[in-house]
């Protein structure tokens, strides 16, 4: 079975140690979103490189494509896309969701269209657990709706129950797919959208059904960030104290110390890997536009503070110069494969180290002064250039 232990607390915030069927989480952490089975453009290698403990796949489009009969002959998600260490598998539910006008949704599941060739295609509770158990994913979610925002009490009230009766059948097919051997784990989502009351109702239905870890979702889905940090704030702290807590699809780095200070274990979110693509880079000093004209000639990395393979590569066992941001500009500007490459190693290297300094800080009983400077270095705007340091 999947084992949480608790090793130290500061307020809110939680220092932990998950134990799952691929290896041992130290929390709080963020899952890298690897979609298809890949975080687009870094190998597993380099994911492990830079300090990765667990990722995360998606169940859906794994579902669609390559299918599942594929990814069987490799003995699962794990072999298929040689990654060793644990995965966690959302549900399908999010996809579904986002489907908007090509599903259709009942007691019994959810109807809809595929996006890849419009075959007519239904997604159960049972479904997603059976899909999950062929990926042998570390974690499985269950099968939820994700409550659109806006929504009215009375909606978010009943996509809310129904997630719960949902949940209940996720357990149910989880427990008779389970192999007694392998101690994998489902995780429960709390829903209700914007309203207290619902978040509370939820949670406690889902205590009652009982899981091995809970999550919060139905978050960073175009509500103000006051709601957002509202609910969290309220829900947080409500979850099991005995299990990991993970909140779903969010966010900014200030969105992770926010999530860490509330009592949040586990985070995941595409920000990191799709703003590189795009050539939003994050630094120690704010955020950085990679393909703006002033960065042309630039001859420092991208963020001179930074230890990641791009910024330091010597910190990393090679001793060549750290990849320029003048190099990293061309390779946007060209839409060259390499620099979207580049870019994701260094975000989702900054996004993990800076849950590393906040694990260390709640040891140290020091995470309000980290996050107070964190805040602050953040406002600062990125470093630039006064000298060209290879002239």
């Amino acid at each position: 079975m999947a084992s949480f232990e608790l090793l130290a607390q500061d307020g809110l915030a939680r220092a932990g140690q998950l134990t799952l069927n691929h290896g041992v989480v130290q929390t709080p952490i963020f899952m890298p979103v690897g979609t298809y089975g890949a975080v687009k453009g870094v190998s597993p290698s380099m994911l492990q490189a830079i300090g990765a403990q667990i990722v995360l796949g998606n169940t859906f489009h794994l579902w669609l494509r390559p299918a599942l009969e594929v990814i069987a002959k490799h003995g699962g998600l794990h072999g298929f896309m040689n990654w060793q260490r644990p995965i966690l598998t959302d549900s399908g539910g999010f996809q579904v969701w986002s489907l908007g006008a090509l599903r259709k949704i009942s007691e019994e599941g959810v109807a809809f269209s595929s996006p890849i060739n419009g075959d007519k295609l239904f997604m159960a509770p049972e479904d997603s657990m059976r899909i999950q158990a062929a990926l042998n994913s570390d974690i499985a979610m269950v099968f939820d709706e994700c409550t659109p925002y806006p929504s009215s009490h009375a909606d978010a009230a009943t996509s809310m129950r129904l997630s719960l009766r949902w949940a209940a059948r996720s357990r149910a097919a989880f427990n008779e797919l389970k192999d007694p051997s392998v101690p994998n784990a489902l995780f429960g989502i709390v829903q209700g959208g914007m309203y207290e009351d619902l978040r509370d109702e939820s949670l406690e239905g889902l205590r009652e059904i009982g899981f091995e870890g809970y999550a919060i979702g139905g978050l960073s889905v175009g509500e103000p960030k006051e709601d957002m940090l509202r609910i969290l704030a309220h829900t947080a702290p409500k979850l099991p104290a005995h299990k990991p807590r993970y909140l779903m699809g969010v966010g900014t780095p200030e969105d992770l110390v926010e999530g860490v200070s509330s009592g949040i274990d586990m985070f995941d979110c595409v920000m990191p890997t799709r703003n590189a693509r795009n050539g939003w880079l994050f630094t120690r000093n704010g955020d950085l536009k990679i393909r703006n004209a002033r960065y042309r000639d630039d001859l420092l990395p991208i963020d001179p503070m930074c230890l990641c393979p791009v910024c330091q590569p010597e910190a990393h066992g090679d001793d060549r110069p750290p990849f320029t941001r003048s190099y990293l500009h061309h390779l946007q500007r060209i839409d060259e494969m390499l620099g979207a490459s580049l870019s994701t190693v260094h975000n989702l290297f900054f996004y993990l180290q800076i849950m590393r300094e906040m694990r260390e800080a709640i040891q140290r009983s020091e995470l309000q002064a980290w996050a107070a400077t964190f805040k602050a270095t953040r406002a600062n705007g990125p470093v630039q250039e006064t000298s060209h340091p290879h002239s």
